[in-house]
């Protein structure tokens, strides 16, 4: 009544490593599965990356500036709706406490960049005045966000300039 491995009767070592399929443990790992499921989850978040970004929608107006190089701290983004509404990341800040709010995230950055998403539609007053809030926040390095394509100085779209 004792527990033991049951070996195959007869035969030398030779024999026993060709028939271990029945009562001999399988000691390879099979990473096939693991590598399945890592390639899945790499897809899942090449696709899902670029939907992470600041989700207020503004018609942001159209330049022909180059591309802001990346930080490795994610920026501070606020956006300024075309109904007035100031929105630091994605949640929307009452304008007596946007002076405040900034200060303390000030204080928990490395950075003082901060990316300024305001709609076409804002007037230029407004803009300026919350680029003072943001000055008056602790951050002077403040990055005008627009969409790329737009005309330049010539009212000639970029790429037809550089022709």
């Amino acid at each position: 009544m004792g527990a033991g491995v049951m070996k195959k009767a007869g035969g030398g070592g030779r024999r026993r490593r060709g028939a271990r399929g029945k009562h001999a443990a399988m000691s390879e790992i099979n990473v096939t599965p693991f590598v399945d499921v890592m390639l899945v989850l790499l897809i899942i978040f090449m696709v899902a990356a670029p939907l992470m970004t600041v989700g207020v929608p503004l018609e942001l107006p159209k330049t022909a500036a180059k591309a802001v190089p990346t930080e490795q701290e994610e920026p501070l983004t606020i956006s300024l709706q075309a109904d007035g509404t100031v929105s630091m990341m994605n949640t929307p800040v009452p304008e007596n406490e946007l002076v405040d709010r900034l200060r303390s995230v000030a204080q928990e950055r490395d950075s003082d960049k901060v990316f300024l998403r305001a709609d076409g539609a804002i007037e230029y007053s407004r803009v300026v005045q919350v680029m003072g809030a943001l000055n008056l926040g602790g951050f002077s390095n403040i990055v005008l966000v627009t969409d790329a394509g737009g005309p330049t100085l010539t009212g000639q779209p970029d790429s037809a300039a550089a022709n």
